[in-house]
């Protein structure tokens, strides 16, 4: 029986080395299809697919005209996702993005209420400016991506599989806008600042879509398959290091679990939700960099966009200047025991 034990699973692990070197092929073809629309950003690029890949949502944070929403349409061209985009205003109300009843009546003239769908009901919903929106709307969208359906009129509506949400979201404090609170912050899974460019590859941003024709991007997967690799991600194993290194950092992000620097400029840490983050995305990484396993380096490299927005500072370590950023930074830097 052990002989038949050990059998099994060494083609247990054949088949998934497998299916994860096929889905190497196809990570590499997704991230040449992209880089042919979107110049440089390779960190922005990453984490929003890593977000996706991993099976969750992203919140892009930059200020306007950094093609956030280009990489979202992008992104939904070639993983041939069916994909909707909604822009948010201070009027949206939850109905414009679940849908509503309406009333028919048919040549008989007996009426009925009808459901029309939203354009949440989308494999990629982009969510632009989900700042702009009033509590109301929000919760209502964030409802949907924690739970995957929506529920009118005591009748509920399965959403599509796969469902992704990618959020934009102004960081500049502006009139009219409402900040997410933090409990609807940590539903989504990474948060992807995105910065100006580099010199060169805004040099290639002006010379490549001022002309008369820009590259269009094309399928390189269908939904079907990103979901294969979804499944693929989670089986990845992790090794007790790793797995050890995503404990010690969540934790140290706490008040009151013995890090000084933490007791001393944090007012709320991370809870369990940012651990399950990082083991995921930290799966995703490796098969995105061509590893078929995680390691210490991805804990390191996912620290910020996992950590970053499932914590607040102190009134105090706001007033020297200091930074969530900061704080991560530190806490990646400092030795494990």
């Amino acid at each position: 029986m052990g002989m038949i034990k050990s059998t099994e699973t060494s083609l247990d692990e054949q088949a998934i080395i497998a299916s994860a070197e096929k889905a190497l092929s196809d990570i590499a073809s997704i991230r040449e299809e992209v880089s042919k629309v979107i110049f440089g950003q390779e960190s922005v690029v990453e984490n929003t697919l890593l977000a996706v890949l991993a099976g969750g949502h992203a919140l892009l944070v930059g200020v306007p005209g950094l093609a956030k929403t280009k990489l979202v349409t992008t992104l939904g061209a070639v993983l041939g996702l069916a994909s909707n985009r909604v822009q948010f205003t201070p009027d949206l109300m939850p109905s414009d993005i679940l849908g509503s009843e309406v009333m028919d009546q048919d040549e008989t003239g007996r009426r009925s209420f009808r459901f029309v769908k939203g354009p949440v009901f989308a494999q990629l919903l982009m969510a632009d400016e989900i700042n702009r929106a009033s509590p109301r709307t929000q919760s209502a969208l964030l409802q949907s991506m924690q739970e995957y359906h929506v529920t009118i009129a005591g009748q509920r509506y399965d959403l599509p599989a796969p469902f992704h949400v990618l959020a934009t979201q102004n960081p500049l404090e502006q009139e009219g806008t409402y900040p997410l609170p933090e409990a609807q912050l940590d539903r989504f899974l990474l948060q992807v600042d995105v910065g100006y460019p580099e010199l060169a590859d805004e040099r290639r941003i002006l010379l490549e879509t001022t002309g008369l024709s820009e590259a269009t991007p094309q399928a390189v997967i269908n939904a079907a398959r990103l979901l294969e690799i979804q499944q693929l991600i989670r089986q990845m194993p992790v090794g007790d290091g790793v797995v050890d290194a995503i404990l010690s950092l969540v934790r140290s992000a706490r008040p009151g679990q013995g890090n000084a620097s933490t007791d001393k400029h944090v007012a709320w840490g991370p809870g369990p939700r940012a651990g399950q983050a990082m083991m995921l995305c930290a799966r995703a990484r490796a098969l995105y960099e061509g590893r078929l396993a995680p390691s210490i380096d991805d804990v390191h490299a996912l620290a910020e966009p996992v950590l970053e927005h499932r914590m607040a500072l102190t009134f105090a370590a706001r007033a020297e200047g200091m930074s969530v950023r900061d704080v991560i930074s530190g806490l990646v830097k400092q030795p494990r025991t």
